[in-house]
């Protein structure tokens, strides 16, 4: 039996039909009648479509490439200056926007409170469903406030509808205070990116089954994620080349890939990496300074500090006449 007060709070049968209309404009809610018989296929001849599916992703997101290198070049603008990068989104969204955040200090040494992922309904709702806290603004401004967020920070919405309350109600108040702000969606002409400084909306198309935007429009999410951090990163000095110099040796892989990196760098030899190492307690980025630089770990240190991190800069300091 409903409680009256379930049934105050229970939506309207004239906000569903509204969701419903909303949904049903949406690219990635269409229906695929060509798709209407997939449960009856082979499993290798669906693997093939879908297969097939995701192979249009990339195109999708390389129309989308201007849009966001200009993106790029504001976050590492701010996040030059201590900014912070935070990603906001709900479901699928909010997970791609978490995992992105957790995989930057392990590979670019940042610090945890430096990309920060958030998701609707909090870290639980990164293994247990919590669909329901999508649809609050309210919500998104709180866990904002918790971060104590500023102007030199940057915001990124993230939802394939690009309609999510959550996304939209982060980069609003994100803006309010003068923060930038990136809307990622996978729909033309969303609120999310209408709301934002920089739009960015990836259009994959309907999805092979109807409405699961962990598929495709997952896909395209996570590509302009990895590029958003990772070219940050390039852009602040977190790299030499294509080599992590940053990389944070937490366990004896990534210890025999630094090692790795800076015989890569330096072409020395095991003896001198060892040695480059040892002196800078491990610091990738140190390490190949002293090599390359001829100089010692106080020295490169201190390079490194007055370049703000720019390997290449320091390198040229220690190469003039």
């Amino acid at each position: 039996m409903t409680s009256s007060a379930d049934a105050a709070d229970a939506p309207s049968s004239s906000e569903y039909r509204s969701v419903r209309a909303e949904l049903e404009g949406l690219t990635t809610e269409a229906f695929r009648p060509e798709h209407s018989d997939i449960d009856r296929l082979p499993t290798l001849d669906i693997a093939k479509i879908m297969n097939g599916e995701d192979a249009t992703v990339p195109t999708a997101v390389a129309a989308q490439l201007p849009n966001i290198a200009a993106a790029i070049d504001a976050i590492a603008e701010r996040m030059g200056r201590g900014g912070r990068l935070v990603y906001a989104g709900a479901g699928t969204a909010g997970r791609l926007g978490v995992l992105d955040a957790s995989e930057c200090p392990p590979t670019f040494n940042t610090d945890p409170a430096e990309v920060v992922g958030l998701i609707a309904g909090g870290p639980a709702a990164m293994t247990t469903s919590a669909e329901g806290a999508e649809d609050s603004a309210e919500l998104a401004v709180e866990d904002l406030s918790a971060l104590g967020l500023t102007a030199d920070d940057t915001v990124v919405g993230v939802s394939a509808s690009g309609r999510t309350p959550y996304a939209i109600g982060a980069v609003e108040h994100a803006r309010a205070l003068g923060a930038l702000t990136v809307g990622l969606s996978c729909n033309a002409d969303s609120a999310l990116a209408a709301a934002a400084e920089h739009g960015i909306e990836v259009v994959v198309g309907p999805e092979l089954l109807t409405g699961s935007t962990r598929l495709k429009a997952g896909t395209a999410q996570k590509l302009v994620l990895n590029m958003l951090s990772t070219i940050t990163m390039i852009r602040l000095g977190k790299t030499y080349g294509n080599l992590m110099v940053d990389v944070r040796a937490s366990n004896e892989k990534l210890r025999a890939r630094s090692r790795r990196i800076v015989a890569l760098a330096t072409g020395a030899s095991d003896e001198e990496i060892e040695a480059a190492l040892a002196a800078t307690d491990g610091e990738v980025k140190n390490a190949i300074l002293t090599i390359l630089g001829t100089v010692d770990a106080p020295t490169a240190a201190h390079l490194l500090k007055t370049t703000n991190g720019h390997l290449r800069e320091a390198l040229a300091t220690t190469h003039r006449p």
